[in-house]
């Protein structure tokens, strides 16, 4: 018992000291760190620069802020301990009360309600079939997609181990909900709204076959009766981290209850397919409150602020000679919020778009802009896009003095020196390794060349897309691209050659960046 002791009575410290207790407890030993400094100096503390957020709500830079009526209800949440079946029975009666559908849950994100619906419309509750997941021998194993919905996303219904069928017609929908179509789905996007593989139509198809319809409308704004449910649609999932303002490690699923609660019981806390994509009661009470929120939020008097403030960017930055503003509007539901682009030559200027936006988004304080365009290649039309959807109020301020600063007296921008000489001579075949940060690869490449100018096409270990690009005394630059399923991977190569042999890095996108080195194998 003594040796138990100790533990214990640590163990009630601990708790009863707070955070403080698990801070010093993290650094016990250690003289190596800071403590974490739970101020607003949070993520400086981390050496993590935080930024003003004019581009929108993108997973990557963490969606929008939740609503202070949220964080206050997470916390509240977290103080109690409930039973998660009882508690989303409970809030999927009030997520159908507020939002006129049959039922809703709460998931970990749009992406992991997909998958929930997926594995719902495979293996319903059928727990011998939840467990087999994803080996579908013997189960339903389609998911029934028309081309242009193919987005980044549906791999969140692959995953599953479905097969996606691809439509471009009525007659080919009609003809793919065979005995294997476990489900349609559908990005919500302007192309669904018209045509015959519209959501309304393809609901109506869809419904004769009795194969279920998700709708994918994750940056939407919400509509009360629900737009896509309206249109036939059994299911639709939203994101709860972006226009609704809730956790962003949330999402929401409404729609047929029968299918909603098959989707519960293939997510946590239960052993199924989809146990790692896990909600707890703080995301699943902040996800309500936010819920609950949007429909007491003033969103005539919101659209009002941000065009006040985009009018306020415009007057300020538009005083820097030759700089010209246009509002753009949304043209669908995702990311609903006005826009600014404001254009410009960069030879009268004296910046490009791209390089005022790398500037703000390198300086004090850090901006985020939803866009930037032009380059020093004779390219001299130049442009930065602002959104306001997710600035905080007295933003826009920053926004409007830091664009006017950069554009007004440019900033001296490093531009690599063109080489000078007879561009190499590249035209032919080469064989190259790419050595990432774990792992490597074999691709193959091929070079027809003009001059400076290059295109070709360039081959991975599976895939395969043109390639373009230039080539500038020994400095070779290319870019390709290779669709796979509903991504595309993109390539951005640049290096040096030295005779049979080139070599450089190789940006990867959100994947990060490898090493290249190539060496030809055939002239042309």
């Amino acid at each position: 018992m003594a040796n138990q002791t100790g533990p214990w009575n640590r163990r009630q410290w601990l708790v009863g000291s707070g955070i403080a207790a698990v801070a010093d407890l993290g650094l016990a030993g250690t003289t190596q760190a800071a403590p974490l400094e739970l101020t607003s100096r949070l993520y400086e503390s981390l050496g993590v620069r935080p930024f003003i957020n004019a581009r929108g709500t993108f997973t990557i830079l963490t969606g929008s802020q939740s609503l202070p009526a949220v964080k206050q209800a997470m916390v509240e949440a977290s103080r109690h301990f409930v039973h998660l079946d009882e508690l989303m029975d409970a809030v999927g009666a009030r997520i159908a009360e507020l939002t006129k559908a049959e039922w809703g849950i709460v998931t970990a994100g749009c992406a992991a309600a997909i998958t929930h619906a997926t594995a719902a419309c495979i293996a319903g509750t059928d727990p011998e079939k939840m467990q087999r997941l994803s080996n579908l021998a013997g189960l339903k194993n389609e998911v029934v997609m028309p081309r242009y919905a193919r987005n980044v996303y549906d791999h969140a219904a692959r995953m599953t181990g479905a097969h996606i069928v691809n439509v471009d017609t009525e007659e080919q929908l009609t003809a793919a909900l065979g005995p294997q179509a476990a489900m349609v789905l559908i990005l919500s996007c302007p192309a669904a709204e018209n045509g015959p593989l519209s959501i309304e139509n393809a609901c109506r198809v869809a419904r004769a076959a009795k194969v279920p319809v998700l709708v994918d409308a994750a940056a939407e704004e919400l509509t009360v009766p629900n737009i896509h449910l309206a249109h036939g649609a059994n299911m639709v999932a939203y994101s709860g981290g972006k226009c609704l303002r809730g956790p962003q490690a949330a999402g929401l699923l409404l729609g047929q209850k029968d299918l909603l609660q098959a989707a519960w019981l293939n997510s946590a806390p239960h052993h199924a397919f989809g146990r790692s994509m896990k909600a707890g009661k703080e995301e699943i009470i902040g996800m309500l409150t936010a819920l609950e929120g949007w429909f007491h939020r003033d969103h005539d008097a919101e659209w009002r602020e941000w065009n006040s403030w985009l009018a306020a960017i415009r007057e300020q930055v538009c005083r820097v000679p030759g700089v010209s503003a246009t509002v753009i509007q949304p043209d669908d539901l995702s990311n609903h919020a006005p826009q600014l682009k404001l254009t410009w030559d960069s030879a009268k200027v004296g910046i490009t778009g791209t390089e005022a936006r790398a500037a703000l988004e390198n300086g004090t304080p850090r901006i985020m802009l939803a866009g930037g365009t032009g380059d020093r290649r004779g390219n001299t039309e130049s442009s930065v896009q602002i959104m306001p959807y997710m600035l905080n109020p007295g933003e826009y301020k920053i926004v409007a003095q830091s664009l006017y600063a950069v554009l007004a007296r440019p900033p001296k921008v490093d531009v690599p020196a063109v080489p000078s000489g007879e561009p190499a001579r590249v035209a032919g075949s080469w064989q190259a390794r790419l050595t990432f940060s774990l792992g490597q690869a074999e691709h193959r490449l091929t070079f027809q060349q003009s001059g400076g100018r290059l295109s070709g096409r360039h081959r991975s270990e599976m895939l395969e897309g043109d390639l373009h690009g230039r080539v500038d005394g020994d400095r070779v630059e290319f870019q390709s691209a290779h669709p796979y399923e509903g991504t595309v991977l993109e390539y951005a190569f640049s290096g040096t050659v030295q005779g049979e042999s080139m070599n450089g890095i190789v940006q990867l996108g959100e994947y990060g960046k490898a090493r290249w080195e190539a060496r030809r194998v055939a002239q042309s």
